[in-house]
């Protein structure tokens, strides 16, 4: 068993789309009408045959109330590995993600969190 697709709750499909694409550098994979929205999702460009990455809608009650909360509280509601955590720092503040954790050593890891402006906060990591 493997995991082929994970969701992260989007409150807008297009800026969500627009930011992890041309902000984060994925690749869109698919981009299939739904009825009302669509079934986007993006893969890293190193591992275009790798674990998909959902942009759910957050249109039902507890979805959002979920990711409210967790936003609230500053949790992150995903990691995304990185190669170079101050190199990925330095080019996501040059497009103006704004972090609410910059790279921060903790044991043998490093760890830093931003705002995706779709509603949750993400963190990147360094093994």
């Amino acid at each position: 068993m493997r995991i082929i697709v994970t969701s992260i709750f989007v409150e807008d499909q297009d800026k969500a789309l627009e930011f992890y694409s041309e902000t984060l550098g994925f690749v869109k994979k698919h981009d299939v009408p739904t009825g009302e929205h669509r079934w986007i999702t993006l893969v890293s460009p190193d591992e275009q045959e790798g674990t998909e990455l959902l942009l759910e809608p957050n249109e039902h009650p507890a979805a959002k109330k979920y990711q409210q909360k967790l936003f609230e509280d500053g949790i992150p509601v995903t990691m995304f590995g990185v190669s170079d955590i101050h190199k990925e720092y330095k080019r996501l503040v040059e497009k103006d993600v704004q972090f609410t954790m910059e790279p921060t050593k903790m044991g043998e890891i490093t760890i830093a969190v931003f705002n995706d402006t779709c509603g949750n906060l993400i963190q990147i990591i360094q093994q």
